[in-house]
């Protein structure tokens, strides 16, 4: 079994057990620390999508009382790495090349983040992922594109 697959095999595993979404995400936030920074939750993941969330609190508040876009991105990226860990064919690897975001609306409650890839874009190069953050109700607050650099695997001769 693949690593990818053992990570989503863990997802499947404790996602359905109390605390398990909680444990899951502060063991992402253990391998990638930066994470712990805004503390956000893994809702939803399988190949190709995850849903994160992240509460409104004062440590990631602006000087008007609102997400700062910084943590949005923060979430934002915690989504795209997971779905591109549980996404990659075992033959290919990741990694971020660059993020374009437009701040479309006030982040004034707590916001989901969503990370979505066309699972035919996997192959050596350029993949676009599409992220979006949504407010509690619904209204899109960040739009936009993580580019990772996709290339195949050393093999191990």
């Amino acid at each position: 079994m693949s690593e990818t697959n053992a990570i989503l095999s863990y997802w499947n595993k404790l996602s359905g057990v109390p605390g398990g979404k909680r444990i899951f995400s502060k063991a992402v936030q253990f391998k990638a620390p930066y994470f712990r920074s805004v503390n956000a939750q893994i809702e939803e993941l399988r190949p190709n999508y995850a849903r994160l969330t992240l509460k409104k609190r004062r440590a990631v508040e602006n000087h008007i009382g609102t997400v700062h876009v910084i943590a949005i991105c923060n979430l934002l990226e915690m989504a795209m790495g997971t779905v591109a860990e549980v996404s990659v064919p075992k033959h290919l690897r990741w990694i971020p090349k660059g993020m374009s975001v437009d701040y479309t609306a006030k982040a004034g409650s707590d916001i989901t983040g969503i990370a979505e890839i066309n699972p035919e874009d996997w192959k050596p190069g350029d993949l676009n992922v599409t992220v979006t953050a949504l407010d509690d109700q619904g209204t899109p607050v960040v739009k936009g594109v993580i580019k990772l650099w996709i290339s195949e695997k050393k093999s191990k001769d």
